[in-house]
């Protein structure tokens, strides 16, 4: 089975506010492979940004490499959300509604992965992802300018 480790976080300035996802996939040494950055729009809070930087990793994993090949990888999210990655692994409840709708979301896309795990990491090892969500809420700040 193929490793692939992914560096996901989000981003809201205001909270809510603009939001955006970032992230960063990494081989099994740890080499980046590809990294991609996401605007997700007004009125998201960190968390829902947190939880859409996950399945935006998803997605996007299955649009590069497609569906046969994350059948036979296994996956290991790193986030430095302690909130998402403990409501993820079961730890904490997930009582807020749209947080629940993410949820689902993020179980429903790990059945199409042979194995999905969960890490939770410190900020700073996770600066390339929290670089590309920044990116995107830049590049939507300039874009609104004009």
């Amino acid at each position: 089975m193929k490793k692939v480790i992914i560096y996901t976080d989000g981003a809201s300035r205001g909270n809510p506010g603009q939001g955006a996802a970032g992230v960063v996939f990494c081989n099994e040494k740890g080499e980046i492979v590809k990294s991609y950055s996401h605007y997700l729009g007004d009125k998201i809070t960190n968390n829902e940004a947190e939880y859409q930087a996950i399945i935006f990793a998803l997605k996007k994993f299955i649009s590069v490499f497609g569906k046969k090949l994350a059948a036979s990888s296994q996956i290991e999210l790193r986030s430095d959300s302690e909130l998402v990655v403990k409501q993820i692994k079961g730890e904490y409840k997930v009582m807020n509604p749209r947080i629940q709708e993410f949820f689902i979301e993020v179980w429903n896309l790990k059945i199409d992965f042979g194995k999905v795990t969960l890490r939770l990491i410190s900020r700073e090892k996770n600066k390339e992802a929290d670089k590309m969500a920044n990116e995107a809420l830049d590049q939507a700040a300039r874009s609104s300018l004009f």
